[in-house]
């Protein structure tokens, strides 16, 4: 299908969704929004996801049904620097019904800003009043968010100062989380601890996830004794610590001795918590980091038995440093698997792996990891991906349907 006419059908899904609701039930090209989101993840070309996204747009049941789909979509989209496209689907979708309903106008605003089209997301934030929409913290939320999005996080407490002045509602605690972020992306964590000390004479509940953006950015800023400070603050204050609050201090300790990051996993589990995959990723860089390819390892291959799932970030890493310690053919196993789960890492760790198996004389893998390559990713990829094989001297076999990595 081709993108306009997957426009076309997005906007008609959009503008006739009763109609499409009562008739999908009987069309062979219609899918659950379930399905729909496990096909997304694992699909790269940007109109193929465009026609995914419309086969199932115009009838879910609810806007945080069809937000996981649709952000996928805005983000392939984006990726290919669709944008004409992407505010061609997000405005097909001004036309539903459900448009009057404010978390669903609120997910349009998200999307903008994941797509970087913050004035987009500012411009249907104002047009509320002509679509009838109501305001209130929920879309506020969503328009900072989409301005901390797009990068625009200087904008952001002027946005907050004059919106809920102008419309008439107040701020909640996201709205304060979502500042407080605003200015610890803009390297001033004094402002953001300002902001806490606010909330707290106006009685606004200050979350774990405002105390875990300033202690991150205190780390990042070399300030790890007000980091320990806004720590000790938050557990005396009654706010318990979740798992992202403990990565934080994984964050800071993964160039530290290996022992020191175990011992922190070992507290977040005495605590209650269990650790996620970006837990095991800061226990097992460390042990990258310090040589211990074996133990890192482990840890990659327990992560599964601790009950969670290694992340692209975990492929990443540990292609990486395999690379680096010249074991392309481990790394290229590790590839193969990051491909099974459709968690593959980036170009440039890509990169690495197959000029190494190249300069190594595995040409067998290195044929493999370019015939899958070929087959999972857009032009915009492959591009590059082409002009690194030319650089290389590498001649691929063309993609067939039996690539080694299936």
């Amino acid at each position: 299908m081709s993108t306009s006419l997957a426009l076309r059908h997005a906007r008609h899904l959009s503008t006739a969704a009763t109609a499409s609701s009562s008739s999908s039930s009987s069309s062979s090209s219609t899918i659950s929004v379930s399905k729909a989101k496990y096909k997304l993840r694992s699909e790269f070309d940007p109109d193929k996801a465009l026609e995914i996204y419309s086969s199932v747009s115009g009838h879910y049941t609810s806007p945080l049904s069809s937000r996981y789909a649709l952000d996928l979509t805005v983000k392939r989209l984006a990726k290919s620097r669709r944008f004409a496209d992407i505010e061609n689907l997000l405005d097909s979708h001004k036309n539903d019904p459900k448009i009057t309903q404010e978390p669903f106008l609120s997910t349009l605003i998200r999307s903008y800003g994941l797509a970087h089209m913050f004035e987009n997301a500012l411009n249907t934030y104002n047009q509320m009043d002509d679509l009838k929409t109501p305001r209130s913290a929920i879309s506020f939320n969503a328009l900072l968010s989409a301005c901390n999005q797009s990068g625009q996080f200087e904008r952001v407490p002027k946005l907050f100062d004059e919106m809920p002045q102008r419309h008439g509602f107040s701020p909640d605690k996201v709205s304060y989380g979502i500042l407080v972020r605003s200015y610890c992306a803009v390297d001033s964590p004094e402002l953001a601890i300002a902001t806490m000390r606010k909330m707290e004479e106006k009685g606004i509940e200050i979350t774990a996830v405002t105390y875990t953006t300033v202690m991150s950015a205190l780390y990042k800023k070399g300030k790890s004794n007000e980091a320990k400070g806004i720590w000790n603050e938050m557990v005396k204050k009654g706010c318990s610590p979740d798992v992202a609050a403990y990565n934080v201090r994984l964050m800071q300790a993964q160039g530290e001795d290996p022992e020191n990051v175990k011992g922190l996993i070992e507290e977040i589990v005495n605590a209650g918590l269990k650790p996620d995959a970006i837990s095991y990723n800061y226990l097992m860089t460390c042990y990258c980091k310090h040589g211990m390819m074996d133990e890192a390892n482990m840890v990659y291959v327990g992560m599964e038995g601790n009950g969670c799932h290694p992340n692209a970030a975990t492929y990443r890493t540990l292609i990486y440093y395999l690379c680096r310690s010249g074991d392309f053919g481990k790394g290229y196993k590790v590839f193969k698997k990051s491909v099974e789960v459709n968690r593959i890492p980036d170009f440039n760790t890509l990169k690495h792996l197959m000029e190494g198996l190249v300069k190594t004389l595995r040409m067998k893998d290195a044929k493999g990891m370019s015939r899958t390559l070929k087959k999972k990713f857009p032009a915009s990829f492959l591009n590059a991906w082409t002009k690194l094989e030319d650089e290389l001297g590498f001649v691929a076999a063309p993609p067939s349907a039996d690539s080694e990595t299936q």
